[in-house]
């Protein structure tokens, strides 16, 4: 399997680096490490995490840190549709990347 990361999860990644950056930036890099890594191990183990708010998705929590990323099992492609703070409002589940 691959990952596939959509514009909207990539520009999430970018701007918890950017906050990371500029408030804590002894945490940017491994948090963000952590929160790649874990994502890429669902190449082995794709059901991991627990089923998410739409249809067909699923979320993988990284503790403690406050993040989860909201992805899609594919065929071939796990499919990163989103990655937000836990503190975050998030959108309904129809605002997702189709």
């Amino acid at each position: 399997m691959r990952i596939r990361w959509t514009p909207a999860a990539a520009a999430d990644l970018q701007n918890i680096g950017d906050y990371l950056r500029k408030y804590h930036p002894r945490l940017r890099q491994p948090t963000l490490r952590k929160l790649y890594e874990s994502v890429r191990s669902l190449k082995d183990s794709p059901y991991r995490g627990k089923s998410g708010l739409e249809e067909g998705s699923r979320e993988l929590h990284f503790p403690p840190m406050p993040y989860v990323a909201v992805y899609r099992v594919r065929v071939q492609t796990i499919e990163v549709l989103r990655v937000y703070h836990t503190a975050q409002n998030r959108p309904s589940p129809e605002a997702l990347p189709s």
